[in-house]
């Protein structure tokens, strides 16, 4: 029998993976887990069937995405909505309101608040600008939803690519982005 060096253990047990977990090749390594798994980033690779993505609603809905959705949310300590709900008061109850949006968008019937409207001021200006605010959990789905769709709808993540060229292209005339896109 032959003797496993310790490089070669070392090799396989970083490529090992425990059951339930996935291995993410580094150019997706930006897609949220709870959603992407090997089987769906090779169909978004390689081509869906028809072209079409079907059943990507329970994906949104799903208790994992609905949780990491949160997640963000909370990361970035935004404002109360309309409903004066503040990411404090969610994370109260973070549990509960998750589980009841998760059954209201099951049943389909979830239905999306007015956005709050606040004038905050513009950098460099004495002028201010509208900025509208969404309730909590409208934050949420709306995360939720971009963690599912965005890897279809950038793949390959375009504008990762193109950003820096945009902004050097912009710097020097303005019209060079406009021009920029239509060339590519």
């Amino acid at each position: 029998m032959k003797d496993i060096t310790k490089e070669q253990r070392a090799i396989v047990t970083e490529k090992s993976k425990q059951a339930g977990e996935t291995l993410i090749p580094e150019r997706w390594k930006w897609v949220e887990t709870s959603i992407w798994t090997e089987h769906m980033l090779t169909a978004l690779e390689e081509g869906v069937k028809g072209g079409k993505w079907y059943s990507l609603m329970d994906k949104v809905y799903s208790g994992r995405n609905l949780a990491s959705a949160w997640e963000k949310v909370k990361s970035n300590k935004g404002a109360a909505g309309v409903d004066n709900q503040s990411i404090e008061a969610f994370q109260a109850n973070n549990g509960k309101y998750l589980e009841e949006l998760e059954n209201r968008l099951k049943e389909d019937r979830y239905e999306i608040m007015p956005v709050k409207r606040v004038w905050i001021p513009k950098l460099g200006s004495k002028e201010k600008r509208p900025l509208g605010i969404p309730v909590v959990k409208d934050r949420i789905l709306q995360t939720a939803m971009r963690n599912v769709l965005e890897p279809i709808g950038d793949n390959p993540p375009s504008w990762r690519l193109r950003r820096p060229l945009r902004n050097k292209a912009m710097d020097s005339d303005p019209d060079a982005a406009v021009k920029t896109r239509s060339d590519e």
